[in-house]
């Protein structure tokens, strides 16, 4: 190979180098953004559902003023993380959500809701699950940038409609965790 056939390559192969970057940037979704504490909460309406079924009303989160809210985002039901997470909700219902007494605990996933139905049905959860398919809801908090699977991402909600807690992401194997979740929960106003 001449030199000057091995320097051509060699320009073609840094040409290629310097734009390949911007060609992935380009194909690469924006990064979700969280909302940030202080803020209002974006109103929504979504399907929910219970181990009961789909919910004869959308949740619409206006209309759950003068409670908290807590919006737990997950990946995926039924994946060993989520489960680990959305059990932990569970056999701390009574302690961390009070027992749902002014708390209203949602995981919103972008499953459907007889996916959803059927995983709260078999883990007896005893709280709501959204099922938001078109990822509206996941966008609109910054856990999802408008494709694939929302980030695991919770957020608390206080009875006047502000984001008091923000964990961007929720580590579900830590056990402080939960116990930051619960005096998040407790600060919002969720224990009068």
């Amino acid at each position: 190979m001449s030199i000057r056939s091995r320097a051509a390559r060699f320009v073609a192969v840094l040409a290629v180098a310097a734009i390949a970057p911007s060609i992935a940037g380009a194909q690469a979704a924006p990064a979700p953004t969280p909302l940030k504490v202080g803020e209002m909460a974006p109103d929504f309406t979504v399907t929910v559902v219970t181990a009961d079924g789909v919910a004869k009303k959308p949740f619409k989160l206006s209309e759950h003023k003068g409670e908290t809210v807590v919006l737990a985002f997950f990946p995926k039901a039924r994946t060993s993380g989520c489960t680990v997470q959305m059990e932990s909700y569970r056999d701390k219902y009574a302690q961390t959500f009070q027992g749902g007494k002014k708390v209203t605990l949602v995981g919103v996933s972008i499953d459907s809701d007889t996916a959803l139905v059927s995983w709260a049905k078999d883990a007896k959860f005893q709280f709501h699950f959204a099922a938001d398919t078109d990822r509206k809801v996941g966008v609109a908090y910054g856990a999802n940038a408008g494709t694939g699977y929302h980030k695991r991402t919770l957020y608390v909600i206080d009875p006047s409609g502000k984001i008091s807690y923000v964990a961007a992401p929720f580590n579900q194997m830590a056990a402080d965790a939960y116990t930051d979740l619960g005096a998040a929960i407790s600060h919002a106003g969720g224990s009068h």
